[in-house]
């Protein structure tokens, strides 16, 4: 067994949307970074569909963007087509979603992570966590190297023991035809984590020739397109149409043969995101379901089916596709399919992402039991970030549900849990009048200039777009540059709207930070505390939570728990 001759302090394992985040941040903050992947090819690679954003997600990546993320500024290098989601409606609930060329987005993020000073990326496989005694000292892989490094990164997708399915056909797959990941789920099981079995799926692809377009619903971007990112100035590029199409009482006849009712598959699928055999049988009043037929990108011919996530036998796809209206004739050219893969129970993380049980070690991305690309880069980037940070012996950046559907987001897994994907919604937020997409640059972008993430001079040109927003006045857009006055008025018109909502919801935050002041001991044993229930004492030794607020979130923790344990903390702390 041979030792790779350097010593990194980060390193992540698995290069998709959480990887490539958790690598960048390390490395941009200074730090020595490995990103170890399978295949160096696939850096970035869009697994399923071709877009980044949506309602919730949308925000999220703007948030991530403020922090001094790559995933939006890759979108927007990558657009077909741009999007701002219920725009009929209120700001608060603006949300943005590109459609992606999934080729050029994977070379774009594999361009900017081999360009990445002080990133090295190498294709291998980690296969087990380098652990000696008590102390991670990095990972081992499948051919016997070693590799150290003072905090470890695992973003592994759906590739931890991965089982794909098509009909009655299965065989072991990470994605697609790709390998899956034999053996971390097992150390991570020996270290104490509890691991689960999960399950997503993804639709055929059609020959973009063999589709009748004139039968289907042409469907248009924003004209102008706004960019993702706060950073791009503005969208050149022409856009490319998706079109709409719909399922048929024919198309519903034929779902009962699928694998997922046949009990060939255990794991539970996303529930916001379902399979057509999942809607069909689940909705059967509906008459129809919608599709969305989106290109994969500019110079290919593959179209992706938005909505027709299935695991059936080949047959019965193609018979399925031919029952759309518009599609009779369509050419499947790589089918649909199902796949199992093991995630580790969330609540044994922190709310830096590092494991409760292995000091060092975080955990990001679809491992948590997420769905979807932008889940998985904003853990990525928290975990980096905290990794980068534990590196060089320094405190944990923190996301607070009042500030970031990405705070939002980790509080939900570290203290509900999850026994299905776990989405991001707007509903999952308290406060989504104060946590816009517009809004995402004046609520982030100072932590991400302190963490390093954010240039100078544009940290600068922010400065000045915020004191205009909060102060009146105005600059020449040159001074503000890539904000603008348009940008400046919008914000004022909109803060002017919601005043109301906002200083409802700023009061229920300040009554939430309030409880997140009362700390709870790390070491409080739970179980001696006669006067908490049994399920009580069960949840809070398996969650440990860090404040009596997140105590409160956790599902069955009484009015009266909290206040026994207000009581308990008042005590400790005299």
């Amino acid at each position: 067994m041979s030792r790779f001759p350097k010593r990194y302090e980060v390193i992540v394992v698995g290069a998709g949307h959480a990887g490539v985040e958790a690598a960048l941040a390390g490395a941009r903050m200074g730090r020595a970074t490995l990103l170890l992947t399978q295949n160096l090819d696939t850096i970035g690679a869009m697994s399923c569909n071709p877009s980044i954003g949506g309602v919730g997600k949308g925000k999220m990546v703007r948030e991530l963007d403020a922090l001094g993320g790559e995933m939006a500024r890759a979108a927007d290098r990558a657009g077909l087509m741009f999007q701002t989601l219920n725009r009929g409606r209120g700001r608060a609930v603006h949300s943005p979603r590109v459609q992606c060329d999934k080729t050029e987005y994977r070379l774009g993020q594999k361009r900017v992570v081999e360009e990445a000073e002080r990133l090295d990326a190498v294709q291998d496989e980690a296969a087990a966590l380098w652990i000696e005694g008590s102390r991670l000292r990095g990972v081992i892989s499948a051919r016997g190297t070693r590799y150290e490094g003072a905090a470890v990164v695992l973003t592994t997708g759906t590739f931890l023991n991965g089982l794909t399915h098509v009909g009655v056909s299965s065989r072991p797959g990470g994605r697609g035809v790709e390998p899956p990941a034999v053996g971390l789920s097992e150390g991570l099981a020996a270290a104490g984590h509890v691991v689960g079995r999960l399950k997503t799926g993804t639709p055929p692809r059609l020959h973009a020739r063999t589709i009748r377009w004139e039968a289907l619903e042409r469907q248009d971007g924003d004209d102008p397109p706004s960019a993702l990112s706060h950073f791009t100035e503005r969208i050149e590029r022409a856009q490319l149409p998706n079109f709409i199409a719909y399922t048929s009482d024919r198309s519903h006849a034929v779902i009962d043969r699928s694998p997922l009712y046949s009990g060939r598959i255990k794991a539970l699928g996303p529930r916001y995101c379902p399979s057509i055999e999942d809607k069909v049988v689940k909705f059967p009043h509906k008459e129809r379901h919608q599709l969305f037929l989106e290109p994969e990108g500019r110079r290919t011919s593959e179209v992706y089916v938005n909505g027709l996530s299935t695991s059936l036998p080949e047959d019965v796809q193609r018979e399925l596709v031919s029952s759309v209206a518009g599609l009779e004739d369509a050419l499947i050219v790589r089918p649909g399919y199902a796949i199992e893969y093991d995630f580790c129970d969330p609540t044994g993380l922190s709310a830096a992402l590092e494991s409760r049980r292995v000091p060092g070690l975080f955990l990001a991305g679809q491992i948590n039991g997420t769905t979807g690309y932008e889940e998985a880069a904003a853990q990525g980037f928290v975990a980096g970030v905290n990794a980068a940070r534990l590196a060089r012996g320094e405190e944990p950046v923190l996301l607070g549900r009042c500030e970031s559907y990405i705070g939002v987001m980790i509080d939900d897994l570290i203290t509900r849990g999850v026994d299905e994907p776990y989405r991001m919604f707007t509903a999952r937020a308290e406060h989504r009048m104060t946590l816009r997409a517009d809004n995402a640059d004046l609520r982030l972008l100072e932590r991400g200039f302190a963490l390093g993430l954010i240039p100078a001079a544009v940290f600068e040109a922010f400065r000045r777009y915020r004191d205009l927003v909060e102060g009146g006045g105005e600059r020449p857009d040159e001074e503000l540059a890539p904000w603008s006055m348009e940008d400046v008025r919008a914000q004022r018109e909109t803060r002017s709207s919601y005043a109301a909502y906002i200083a409802r919801e700023d009061a229920a935050a300040e009554r939430l930070r309030a409880s997140e002041t009362v700390a709870l001991p790390s070491d409080f044993d739970y179980a001696s505390v006669g006067a908490l229930g049994h399920e009580a004492r069960q949840k809070l030794t398996r969650v440990r939570p860090r404040t009596l607020g997140q105590a409160g979130r956790i599902p069955g923790i009484t009015p009266s728990d909290l206040q026994i344990l207000w009581t308990l903390a008042a005590r400790r702390a005299a």
